[in-house]
């Protein structure tokens, strides 16, 4: 009895060896199997994001400026690729595509990637085709209020220490492609409803709320076509306003006193200095080879008045202790623009430095960049009506002031190929258009729409 037993029991092992033996190719297949099902679900959802956040990068290009439909799909191709690329395994292929849909209010992105299976040799399919899409649609309204149009300069746009930038329903643009195309100093604070750089961004999130997306499509100059007004002849005051009427070459310079001036060429700049009080009335003011100087706590006030700045001696200094509200033309040739320049400029003068105010520094070197520069700098602590645009396309806009600077304007917009902001300044980019009757140029301001995502 138990010889039979053992042999019986011989018998079974050796079933069980043999099943086994058959079992463990389709048990080494599930296994596979399983790890490759795993991997393929982790990598379609790392494509998932990747389609997602291209499709979004592509239709943003269309919130800011004007945009066209060839930038919108270079976008959201580039940032799809990029992001997955990253995390790609060995061997794949990626396929990206993009398309507009609408009228310039969607961005549709597709992603087609090839995967070869871990353990292609143990399976009868070798590889896998992952596809997903990803569309981005606009809703509503939200708006461009500052653009640096520098595309090489570091610090296009800057916030240096303890600089604070308030534009909470705008959007800011570097064109720079510079690593730091934005740059903010310890302390400083910029806060905006999106911000976006061509390049990258020196900083952390305590300087940007939010962080600034990078690598954006550089944006066009949304006021290119602009024409520069006419400039006529020199306007002429005599010696009872203008101290320096018997020197065709100096500047007009107003000191002291009440006073109206009228719209016309000065040529040589103006100066408003030693306490004057100067009323400007509606028009365009040319400032012909010559700067736009506010000083000495004189104080400058116009309704409907915009400046234009021609000549390589143009450029502009609001002083510490002067009083600047201003706000843009209606209408005529510079409709919408409180500050426009000549686009080209051979050897520029920079505008004369304070006058020795307690505390007041000179104005930091320019970041370095291959084009010349006019220098516009506001350093008056009461500057706080500057309602319109400010467009200087060859100009760099210096803000230190210590108080805040154009909060009491429905709204202000800045086009400049460098915004640096020092020492303090508070510049606040409000965005009430429709609590002005100052027009708006085409380009900025509202011009697309917040987004929402659907697979």
């Amino acid at each position: 009895m138990y010889r039979q037993w053992q042999t019986l029991r011989e018998n079974s092992q050796g079933n069980v060896l043999l099943l086994f033996a058959l079992l463990l190719p389709i048990l080494m297949a599930a296994s596979a199997a399983a790890l490759d099902y795993g991997a393929v679900v982790k990598r379609r959802g790392e494509l998932q994001r990747a389609a997602d956040t291209g499709s979004i990068s592509g239709v943003n290009t269309f919130k800011l400026a004007n945009a066209d439909d060839a930038a919108a799909i270079r976008a959201a191709v580039s940032v799809t690729t990029s992001q997955a690329a990253a995390q790609a395994p060995q061997g794949t292929s990626t396929r990206v595509s993009a398309e507009v849909l609408g009228n310039h209010s969607s961005v549709r992105v597709n992603v087609s990637e090839t995967v070869p299976l871990t353990f292609a040799k143990l399976l009868p399919i070798p590889e896998i085709v992952l596809t997903v899409n990803a569309t981005a649609k606009l809703v509503g309204t939200t708006r461009l209020c500052l653009l640096a149009l520098d595309t090489k300069a570091k610090k296009a746009f800057s916030a240096e220490k303890n600089a604070r930038l308030a534009a909470p329903d705008c959007s800011i643009y570097s064109n720079s492609k510079s690593q730091e195309g934005i740059s903010a100093g310890d302390g400083a604070v910029a806060t905006a409803l999106t911000m976006c750089s061509a390049g990258g961004y020196k900083g952390t999130s305590m300087n940007f709320v939010p962080p600034p997306a990078t690598d954006c499509p550089p944006l066009k100059d949304p006021l290119a076509s602009r024409a520069s007004p006419p400039i006529g002849s020199c306007i002429v005051l005599g010696g009872s306003a203008n101290v320096n009427a018997a020197d065709p070459t100096k500047p007009v310079k107003i000191v002291k006193g009440v006073y109206t001036l009228d719209p016309g060429t000065y040529c040589n700049g103006l100066e408003i200095t030693d306490g004057a009080l100067v009323t400007l009335r509606p028009g365009v003011y040319v400032m012909l080879n010559g700067a736009l100087v506010v000083k000495k706590k004189a104080a400058m006030a116009g309704e409907n008045v915009g400046f234009f700045f021609t000549g390589d001696k143009g450029g502009l200094l609001f002083d510490k202790d002067s009083i600047i509200s201003l706000t843009a033309p209606k209408d005529g040739p510079m409709a919408s623009l409180l500050f426009f320049e000549q686009r080209s400029v051979v050897s520029p003068a920079a505008p004369p430095e304070p006058d020795g105010l307690l505390g007041t520094v000179p104005v930091p070197p320019a970041p370095p960049t291959d084009t010349p520069l006019r220098q516009y700098r506001i350093i008056s602590d009461n500057a706080r009506m500057l309602l319109g645009t400010i467009y200087l396309p060859a100009g760099r806009l210096v803000i230190d002031a210590k108080n805040p600077v154009a909060d009491q304007s429905a709204y202000t917009v800045v086009v400049a190929r460098l915004v640096n902001l020092y020492e303090g300044p508070n510049l606040i980019l409000n965005a009430r258009y429709g609590s002005s009757d100052i027009p708006l140029p085409e380009g900025v301001g509202p011009s697309s729409a917040d987004t929402i995502l659907s697979h």
